[in-house]
């Protein structure tokens, strides 16, 4: 009841002792399995991850008695932590909520539970799905495996990857093709986070589409902010103006998105401009 409690709450609202409680019902081998799962879920928070967290939801990861179910939770809550260390890796973790030396045995461990044969293949997806939130050299080959697979589950966990690691702009593309709904769901997302701009007029349709799944639809309008953004400028500004206050929010975002990319653009012609000019006076 008090775990339930504490997930309906902001995580800035919870109590000091919250990072605490998470950590002892984890661990807690004589605790529900719905207990643990929920401590796993709400310690992966940045508000109450620290080092012990992470060690914690590492052990539980690792630990081959465990259930399968809580083992990919805790490999699943590691991931915003993963991701800001490796933000702020180039300062020196001044901001991290894990330490450096955690942040490598994170990597270390996501990688042996990928790479061992006898892991459960959900696990190992969870693994990959998850350490590429701080990209490393073995992931891209790791990609291509799963993406080449016959098995629709690693396919799945590829096209995910690729919204985080590049070079893979052919497959995304490709993607979009796919009858596969969360597969064409996270290659908008991919299209939108590498900016390719081929994409467009599938990603314009679906945001215009009231027929699209909203979430789909959202995530499109969202892909519009950074790809074409001179044609998807009109676009977006009608959609600002739609009934349902969730699109007409993330379409305002992405016009802004939108607008920047055409401000910066512009300035940074001038600026090429400026230089050009500067190079000519000097030569004469």
């Amino acid at each position: 009841m008090y775990l339930t409690r504490l997930k309906n709450m902001d995580p800035w609202e919870w109590p000091e002792d919250a990072g605490g409680i998470f950590l002892q019902t984890l661990l807690d081998p004589k605790g529900s399995l719905e207990d643990r799962m929920l401590a796993a879920e709400l310690g992966g928070d940045p508000v109450v991850m620290n080092d012990e967290l992470a060690h914690a939801l590492l052990q539980v990861a690792m630990n081959a008695d465990e259930p399968e179910e809580l083992r990919r939770q805790a490999i699943v809550s590691l991931g915003p932590a993963l991701e800001l260390a490796d933000m702020e890796e180039i300062d020196c973790f001044d901001d991290s909520p894990i330490s450096q030396h955690v942040f490598q045995a994170v990597q270390e461990n996501l990688y042996s539970l990928f790479h061992d044969p006898n892991t459960p293949k959900n696990i190992r997806r969870s693994a990959l799905e998850v350490s590429v939130r701080a990209e490393s050299d073995w992931h891209h080959e790791a990609i291509e495996q799963a993406y080449s697979s016959n098995d629709a589950e690693w396919k799945l966990s590829a096209v995910f990857c690729m919204i985080y690691v590049q070079g893979f702009e052919e497959e995304i593309l490709e993607s979009l093709k796919s009858p596969e709904e969360m597969i064409h769901y996270h290659a908008v997302k991919a299209v939108g986070n590498w900016e390719l701009e081929e994409a467009w007029e599938h990603i314009s349709a679906l945001a215009l589409s009231p027929q699209t799944e909203k979430e789909l639809r959202l995530t499109a309008i969202d892909a519009l902010g950074t790809i074409q953004p001179e044609k998807s400028q009109p676009i977006l500004e009608r959609l600002t103006r739609d009934e349902d206050e969730d699109i007409s929010g993330v379409a305002f975002e992405a016009l802004g998105m939108a607008e920047g990319k055409l401000y910066y653009g512009i300035m940074g012609d001038e600026d090429d401009d400026d230089l050009e000019d500067d190079e000519d006076d000097r030569e004469y």
